[in-house]
């Protein structure tokens, strides 16, 4: 026999007790597990931006079709627009301010098509929300400032003199806005935290893939950064599931 000590000082039928367990049940049971966001497709500030950054590797691609010394011109456009660790180190520029503008130009140029092609789709896929969440205006300093964190998180965290390009760490800034208002919605509905948390574990489990694949040449400093610059804008700029800029 299976004996239930009742609690002292409060009777086992207590309606409000009841009442206060009912309701979490229900909440719970109501609670969604998968939470989805409203986007804008085709949003003109998103497509102008994926054509800016497309230009660069479509002029540099076409050039290596129709004449043989192309590959000189995108040496040429990464020294000059790379983000390259070493002019924060001593190194003398090729042009004045270019340790400052190498902050954003990187992000325009890519290592070839399907760089380009993986940043481009998922700036598109993540732009639409972005943008109904917080606007054409929002989206384009959110995607900024991301570009910035990436570059500095590339700073700071890497020693290497192998230029990076690419706008993966803006890529990352995005997914950070991205999981900061999930999170914010997981929590205003009461709904589990662990599909979110499994989320982040897939994307470093396959940071460390593609480095191992890629034999390092990973730039994972640069979307870290550019995560941690998501979130904390998300955090900054939305502080609450209806605040909008």
């Amino acid at each position: 026999m299976r004996l239930i000590a009742k609690p002292s000082g409060q009777p086992q039928n207590d309606p409000d007790r009841l009442q206060r367990v009912e309701d979490n049940v229900k909440a719970a049971l109501m609670a969604p597990r998968n939470v989805t966001f409203p986007t804008r497709t085709n949003s003109p500030a998103v497509l102008a931006l994926v054509a800016a950054t497309c230009l660069p590797e479509i002029l540099l691609t076409l050039l290596g079709v129709i004449i043989s010394s192309a590959n000189e011109w995108r040496m040429t456009t990464i020294a000059y627009g790379a983000f390259w660790n070493g002019l924060l180190q001593g190194w003398d520029p090729l042009y004045p301010l270019q340790r400052e503008v190498m902050f954003i130009s990187h992000a325009f140029l890519h290592g070839g098509l399907m760089h380009l092609l993986g940043n481009m789709v998922a700036v598109l896929a993540l732009g639409g929300i972005v943008v109904a969440r917080i606007g054409q205006k929002g989206f384009l300093l959110l995607y900024a400032i991301s570009v910035i964190g990436g570059a500095a998180g590339f700073a700071l965290l890497s020693s290497t003199e192998t230029p990076m390009v690419g706008a993966s760490g803006a890529v990352f800034g995005l997914i950070g806005a991205w999981k900061f208002w999930e999170w914010q919605a997981r929590q205003h509905f009461g709904s589990p935290m662990r599909p979110l948390w499994m989320s982040l574990l897939g994307l470093a489990v396959l940071n460390v893939v593609l480095w191992v694949l890629l034999s390092g040449l990973l730039a994972w400093e640069a979307h870290l950064g550019g995560f941690v610059a998501g979130v904390l804008f998300a955090a900054l700029v939305t502080p609450t599931l209806r605040y909008r800029v």
